[in-house]
């Protein structure tokens, strides 16, 4: 058995140190510290249960076995109480006495266990003289030593280090619980909503051989089987589209798409992403599935839909929501018409007389130079459940061109809490002119966007042996969260990515 500080740095944690001296001591006197078996018969939630109005002062007769983290404990005389802590925030007070578990075993509970330590306690349940639900404990027994103290009970962990250690905010942060509660309950309730829409859910591949699907920078790795490069994915679409083409005609994926692109306190490089495909349905039948959905995982998981925001005041999302045009607003916003005749010049002129910045290296052109415009004059001031509709061609080269009006598509963003949280199109199915514009979406590239999306040549087959009439949706699972609970990005998801220290 090696000694207590063999192999450790002189400039550990002093708290750190007599943890491990009281591990090794443990484990000298043949008491593991880490038992592979306990004899549980009541996690703490079904203690507190089965005795909701136990008379102060009284003893029950039923004894239980009951595990937890210690969050809290007062050392006396002959009585110590500590309060246990399970997993799902369940707390509940053990005793442990003189007259219950010997001398030995009180003075050991005195020396060994500390703050953050998981016991185990068998006993009686009781109530105490102040009416405390509590096991009087006959035994215990250390079930996991902890090295590390917890963060001070009164000194709130920062940001930075809740997400660093989640694992040290669940345990010590009742809303991080609630929070990775919330995200699953709000994943449950999309797959009940679109189940019960008939949508049909299937899985697509992560590695790709095209990175298509999104205007955005892939993460790229080889594959030594295939001697190829692979792609993460940065959306399903085109595999989804691919199912459509095959008869499903209405379908979803909830998953993970991965970008390779800035990370803040709306973007992830690794998020979950929910898309859906509906044949024969066009983007405004996507528009209102899209707002029954929100509200209905409002309804289920949050259990409103007027959603609290930092300043006390509330945020509605209930009935109808707001719906504008992108040309249109974009011309009210500057106080000229913008059409998609517009001239690069002309747009290129207004962008330096707002102070909009243009990257001179990525070959903008009319589309993007627009989206930039209607982002710095419109979607900034964005407040209520907004539509925005009607995007340049240039930019969406996956959707059909619009029934009514030249030179736009059938593409609608939503908007909510001033964040885009969703897209949907009318989808583009004839295989010729997405053929032409993929050859577009190439020249871009060459031009020197980065975001543009490669031709791809199986799912042009595909749409040739011919693709009904389709509606397409995209929504964020992680800014769904932001928007339903007004938490940062970093917050919604239980590990983000952070970088390294030293790095």
């Amino acid at each position: 058995m090696s000694s207590a500080g063999q192999d450790l740095p002189n400039d550990i944690p002093e708290q750190y140190r007599i943890r491990r001296d009281k591990r090794a001591r443990l484990l000298a006197e043949g008491r593991d510290p880490y038992p592979v078996v306990l004899d549980r018969t009541h996690t703490l939630a079904e203690v507190r249960a089965a005795y909701p109005d136990l008379a102060t002062d009284s003893t029950t007769g039923d004894v239980v076995g009951i595990a937890g983290r210690v969050i809290f404990i007062r050392n006396s005389g002959k009585l110590c109480f500590a309060t246990l802590q399970e997993g799902d925030g369940a707390q509940l007070q053990v005793m442990i006495s003189l007259a219950g578990v010997g001398q030995d075993a009180l003075d050991a509970w005195k020396a060994d266990v500390d703050i953050g330590d998981i016991v185990y306690v068998h006993g009686e349940v009781i109530s105490s003289r102040r009416g405390e639900l509590s096991v009087l404990g006959d035994s215990w027994q250390m079930a996991s030593k902890a090295l590390r103290p917890l963060p001070v009970a009164h000194k709130e962990m920062n940001e930075e280090s809740r997400v660093r250690q989640r694992y040290v905010d669940l345990i010590v942060r009742p809303q991080a619980r609630e929070v990775a509660r919330q995200r699953i309950a709000v994943i449950r309730a999309i797959r009940t909503a679109l189940e019960q829409r008939g949508f049909f859910e299937v899985e697509t591949p992560m590695l790709q051989t095209l990175a298509g699907g999104a205007a955005a920078r892939p993460f790229v790795t080889h594959s030594n089987a295939l001697d190829i490069d692979l792609y993460l994915r940065i959306a399903p679409e085109l595999f989804l589209k691919r199912c459509v083409v095959g008869g499903f005609d209405r379908v979803f994926e909830l998953n993970r798409v991965f970008r390779n692109e800035g990370a803040d306190s709306t973007h992830s490089p690794e998020f979950s992403m929910l898309e859906t495909y509906q044949a024969y349905g066009t983007y405004d039948d996507s528009a209102v599935v899209t707002r029954e959905l929100i509200q209905q995982v409002a309804d289920e998981a949050i259990g409103t839909r007027q959603l609290p925001l930092p300043d006390g005041s509330v945020y509605d999302i209930d009935g109808e929501w707001t719906s504008i045009q992108m040309y249109p607003s974009l011309s009210d916003a500057v106080g000229e018409e913008i059409t998609p005749d517009t001239t690069v010049d002309r747009l290129l002129h207004l962008a330096g007389e707002l102070g909009v910045e243009i990257p001179a290296d990525r070959g903008y052109g009319h589309g993007k130079l627009v989206e930039e415009l209607w982002e710095h004059t419109v979607g900034a001031g964005l407040s209520a459940p907004t539509f925005v509709r009607d995007f340049p061609v240039e930019t969406t080269p996956l959707t059909r061109q619009h029934r009514s009006i030249p030179g736009v598509t059938e593409k609608w963003d939503l908007y909510l809490r001033g964040v885009e949280l969703a897209t949907g199109y009318s989808e583009l199915v004839d295989p010729v002119i997405q053929r032409e514009r993929f050859a577009a979406q190439a020249r871009a590239a060459a031009a020197g966007d980065d975001e543009a999306m490669a031709l791809d040549e199986d799912f042009l087959t595909a749409l040739e042996y011919g693709m009904p009439p389709c509606t397409g949706t995209g929504m964020g699972i992680d800014r769904l969260l932001m928007a339903l609970t007004g938490l940062s990005i970093r917050e919604t998801v239980l590990f983000p990515i952070v970088r390294p220290h030293g790095n």
